[in-house]
Formats: C-alpha cells, sequence, structure tokens
C-alpha cells in the first residue's frame, strides 16, 4: 500500500509570487496549493488540508498562533538574521548602504522573525526592489526544493537582535537633504516595485513619482509619473 502524498502550501500576495510558483514549485513531487489571499489560505486549511509545510513568499498579514503551532510554516525573511528584524527590510538594507544580503529561510514563531533557522543563502540588492524580490523568489524557490527533499531541523537564530522599522508611504518623499546622485538612484529603486509607494517629489500642486532608473555617468535617467495631489490615494493606504 502506497502512502499518501505530502501537501504543500505556498502563500503569497505579489503577482511574481505566483509566477514562481507556476514555472519552479508546482511540479514537485507531492501535492502543491497556492494561495494569495488569507481568505483562500484559510479555505485551504479549514478544508482538512494537512501540509507538511506552509511556505510564506511575500505575506503583511499576521498569521494567526493556531497555524503556526499546528504546521510547520516558513518565511523568508531578507536580512541575516538575527540582524534585521522587522518590517521593510529590503528598503532598510539599501538605506544603510548594503549591495549583498542574506535570505534566511526559518520557522516562524509568535515572535516576529525570531524563529529556528532552516539556511541561508546570499542574495544581491542590485537593481530596482521589484528585480530584487524576483531573484529573492527564485533563491525561495530553490531553497523550498530543498527543504521539501531533505526536511532538515531548523537551528536557533544565535546573536543580538538588530530591529529595523516598518517604513510607511509618506517616508517615500524625496528629501531634501539626500546627499548625492548615488544616494538619490538608491532611493528611488528601493522603492520601484508593483504595490508598492513610489519615491515621489510634490511641486506646485503636483506629485511626480519616479521608477526604472538608470545611473550611468553622473546623471540619472529616470520614468516620471505626473498628478495633481488631490488624485492621489491618502498616504496612509499602503505600507512597506
Amino acid at each position: 500500500m502506497h502512502s499518501p502524498e505530502k501537501a504543500y502550501i505556498v502563500a503569497g500576495s505579489r503577482p511574481w509570487n505566483r509566477a514562481i510558483f507556476d514555472a519552479h514549485l508546482a511540479h514537485l513531487p507531492g501535492v502543491w496549493h497556492f494561495a494569495n489571499k488569507n481568505n483562500d489560505l484559510a479555505t485551504l486549511l479549514s478544508s482538512g488540508s494537512k501540509p507538511r509545510y506552509i511556505f510564506f513568499l511575500h505575506w503583511s498579514i499576521r498569521v494567526p498562533d493556531e497555524w503556526l503551532q499546528a504546521h510547520d510554516c516558513v518565511c523568508f525573511h531578507m536580512t541575516d538574521l538575527p540582524y534585521g528584524r522587522g518590517g521593510s527590510p529590503l528598503q532598510n538594507l539599501i538605506q544603510r548602504g548594503h549591495r549583498e544580503t542574506k535570505l534566511t529561510a526559518l520557522r516562524m514563531v509568535h515572535e516576529m522573525d525570531a524563529g529556528p533557522v532552516y539556511t541561508k543563502r546570499k542574495l544581491s540588492l542590485e537593481g530596482s526592489a521589484e528585480e530584487i524580490y524576483m531573484r529573492a523568489d527564485r533563491l525561495c524557490a530553490e531553497i523550498i526544493a530543498d527543504l521539501v527533499r531533505d526536511e532538515p531541523a531548523p537551528v536557533p537564530q544565535c546573536g543580538t537582535p538588530v530591529i529595523f522599522k516598518r517604513r510607511h508611504p509618506d517616508q517615500s518623499a524625496v528629501a531634501t537633504d539626500i546627499a548625492d546622485l548615488q544616494a538619490l538612484y538608491d532611493f528611488i529603486r528601493m522603492l520601484d516595485a508593483e504595490g508598492y509607494p513610489r519615491a515621489f517629489i510634490e511641486h506646485g500642486g503636483f506629485r511626480l513619482e519616479f521608477s526604472r532608473a538608470a545611473f550611468h555617468a553622473g546623471r540619472i535617467a529616470a520614468d516620471v509619473k505626473i498628478t495633481r495631489i488631490s488624485q492621489n490615494p491618502p498616504s496612509s493606504a499602503t505600507t512597506l
């Protein structure tokens, strides 16, 4: 008699999460499900699904403790934990001058980003935020394949935690005291991803939002979207 196939759930709220799932994860051994909303994930779990792992690629909603206790929930954090626990890791790293980081796969616990670690992999921070997120997701897929195959035991974090604060949309305003063109380029690119509040300047009743920046030969070239300030949604609508 054959034992039943193991089930797995991948949860991701960004479009590139689904693309990575379809291209790299859905065809791995076992039964695979994808959820891009909290309700979809709740439905899968309430239907009697008993996943071996739940992998969270990009998830801004707090996962209930009962799920964490009932399942092996694995998330991926873009810092060398315990350095950089907390929100907006990509933006905090770039603003601190990092050009490379570690992508940490960890088991989720009640305390944010404090769970034991399965593995860490090097991750470049070059390019736009969306390019970095997509690069990270490809690395997540490699890690997931290894976890599914080997089922390693996670190891407790070691060291003194450094906490990052979550950024808010009003912090996307370009500061008047940015030091140089490199700092301005980094500021624009770290916010350049679908669904994120892009770097902006408000002037004369208009809002100028910057994306697709390129830095070369002492100048920045970028796309600029210009709208009347009255047409913009409240800045509290989105967080990083």
